[in-house]
């Protein structure tokens, strides 16, 4: 197994060298940046396999932080936080009659629960996380099975397809997911 990286965002220098230790420990690679733009910068040079971010960074918060990496290339990220990270969507959040709770991995269409295997409930949130962001079948792969496969555009398809039959949807006028032809799926604004 190759060195995985791991990106330690804290402004708090102890803070980070002690989360660096423990991970360097465990073997990882780690790469620790001290504040926003640091972070960013690392993100894209180290492309790490895991984030570790605290929320609280003076001038770009860890939010902040998080959507901007994002953009660049889907990492997972750990958030350091003593409050509590506001506005995640573990609780329930509907859009156009579906109701998807996180926490308890429910989906319910206009009231009536729907059935979804783990795997079309991660791809569904995906999607629903970023409303009219087109997602393409590879940024599928990565952020649901953690990897890119050759022949994984056609298992994202036919997963996609069972989703939209398992919600009713009419294949001519989607109410959730709509296909951006050659590029991947988006879920309707």
């Amino acid at each position: 197994m190759s060195e995985q990286t791991v990106l330690v965002v804290d402004d708090e220098e102890a803070i980070a060298e002690a989360v660096r230790a423990r991970l360097e420990s465990e073997g990882y690679r780690v790469v620790v940046a001290l504040d926003g733009p640091e972070a960013i910068e690392a993100h894209r040079e180290h492309q790490p396999d895991l984030v570790v971010l605290d929320l609280m960074l003076p001038g770009m918060d860890g939010l902040e932080v998080c959507k901007q990496i994002q953009r660049d290339r889907w990492t997972p990220v750990l958030m350091l936080t003593v409050e509590g990270v506001p506005d995640q969507e573990t609780g329930p959040s509907e859009l156009h009659g579906l109701n998807l709770d996180a926490a308890r991995r429910r989906v319910e269409v206009d009231g009536e629960e729907i059935a979804l295997t783990p795997l079309e409930f991660e791809i569904l949130l995906a999607l629903a996380r970023e409303p009219g962001v087109v997602l393409s079948r590879d940024q599928l792969m990565d952020r649901v099975w953690g990897y890119r496969d050759y022949a994984g555009g056609r298992v994202v398809d036919s997963h996609v397809a069972r989703i939209r039959r398992k919600l009713g949807e009419d294949g001519n006028d989607p109410r959730f997911i709509r296909t951006v032809h050659g590029v991947g799926y988006a879920f309707k604004e």
